[in-house]
């Protein structure tokens, strides 16, 4: 019962009601100026000439003062690169002084040492010949996966001592024949 006392309090009186109205019949009378409608290619070209005109306003130039103001700004850019660059170079220093940190492990081979590989035979069916498979697993560069590959290669087994399944150590040599350029050198484990 009282909200229907409060609602019957905030309802409008005859003149309220009335004023938005006169003000509707007001504007109607009062005649608009009408709104130019521009095509998108003419605004355009408008706002090209209002641009050239404020720039015209500016006092012209000699060709001295823009080839000034030209090495002006190149030598605020050289300088600029000379910054980046040097801060570039104190980071690759840095990133080269901690890699340096780092143990390194000797080269494998340099001129006149041969390479040395360990391996599973996976074939002794030719005479004094062996196929040993050559596992290698490195870390990805980039996404530092483990990346798993194998190689064949075919060595010298002079005796016929290595059998399949044996771990063999094989050392580089002279080439043999078409595809041997390995030879044996011990085997480590036999094959269970």
């Amino acid at each position: 019962m009282a909200m229907a006392e409060t609602e019957n309090n905030e309802t409008e009186t005859p003149e309220q009601a009335e004023a938005p109205a006169a003000e509707a019949a007001h504007e109607a009378a009062v005649p608009r100026e009408p709104v130019e409608v521009v095509a998108p290619k003419e605004r355009r070209r408008r706002a090209r000439v209002a641009k050239a005109s404020q720039s015209k306003a500016r006092q012209p130039r000699t060709p001295e003062e823009r080839h000034a103001e030209r090495v002006a700004q190149r030598g605020r850019k050289a300088q600029e690169r000379r910054v980046e660059r040097a801060r570039s170079r104190e980071k690759a220093k840095a990133a080269r002084a901690g890699a340096e940190a780092q143990t390194t492990p000797p080269r494998e081979h340099g001129p006149g040492r041969q390479k040395i590989r360990q391996g599973v035979v996976v074939s002794e069916k030719a005479d004094k010949t062996i196929t040993v498979r050559i596992d290698v697993a490195h870390r990805h560069r980039r996404y530092a996966k483990v990346v798993r590959t194998s190689s064949t290669l075919h060595a010298h087994d002079e005796a016929n001592v290595a059998h399949i399944g044996d771990t063999v150590i094989v050392r580089e040599c002279r080439p043999m024949s078409r595809l041997k350029r390995w030879r044996l050198i011990e085997v480590v484990q036999r094959a269970e």
